[in-house]
């Protein structure tokens, strides 16, 4: 284990793919999380991007709602992109009716704050935690944080102030894709807290 996390993928809709690889390029030893018992099996979790409110639905389908809210609050590091920025929000405030969020982060969000995917964009981010180079963010039908918990950290904002990254303790969440752009930085600041996670 020491230097190869083993990390899951929630592979129930969304760009799965790009995040598998580019954990894989990191060195971690990554699953595609299907199965309740998959969760088990994992010591840290991307939520990939994808439509929020389908993955909520599929995770409850599939009985993995309870098992990630579970290990959640066991405290194993989750990384959440767009969708799964949502995901891991205490708080939607323009969900679907009956759309849930597995929860652990103190924070609220709002879905789709930019518009349709036409309104995509991209942009040079400056996220000082990750050092002097800015991270090339692309958003895509992306959310944005609404209100911030006094335990969380804002990591990046847009010029305007709309905070779009965050973190609190073992959980990671960006309104944009990094996997996307191949930029690395944000996947291995999760990779570190896994390790730290178990003990590696």
């Amino acid at each position: 284990m020491a230097g190869r996390p083993r990390v899951g993928v929630l592979a129930l809709q969304g760009d799965v793919r790009e995040h598998v690889a580019l954990l894989e390029r990191l060195g971690a030893e990554v699953r595609r999380v299907r199965r309740p018992g998959e969760v088990d099996e994992i010591d840290g979790l991307v939520l990939p991007g994808g439509e929020s409110s389908v993955i909520d639905k599929l995770s409850r389908s599939f009985g993995l709602q309870e098992p990630l809210r579970a290990r959640i609050r066991s405290g194993m590091p989750v990384y959440g992109t767009c969708a799964g920025l949502i995901l891991l929000a205490d708080t939607v405030l323009d969900g679907l009716a009956g759309q849930q969020s597995f929860g652990g982060m103190d924070v609220a969000v709002r879905r789709n704050a930019f518009g349709r995917q036409t309104e995509s964009f991209e942009i040079a981010l400056d996220v000082p935690v990750l050092g002097p180079a800015p991270v090339h963010a692309t958003f895509i039908r992306a959310p944005i944080v609404d209100r911030v918990g006094p335990g969380v950290d804002v990591l990046a904002s847009l010029p305007d102030g709309a905070v779009v990254a965050v973190e609190q303790g073992a959980l990671l969440g960006t309104s944009f894709h990094p996997e996307m752009d191949g930029e690395p930085r944000f996947h291995a600041r999760f990779l570190d807290r896994v390790r730290a996670f178990v003990g590696a």
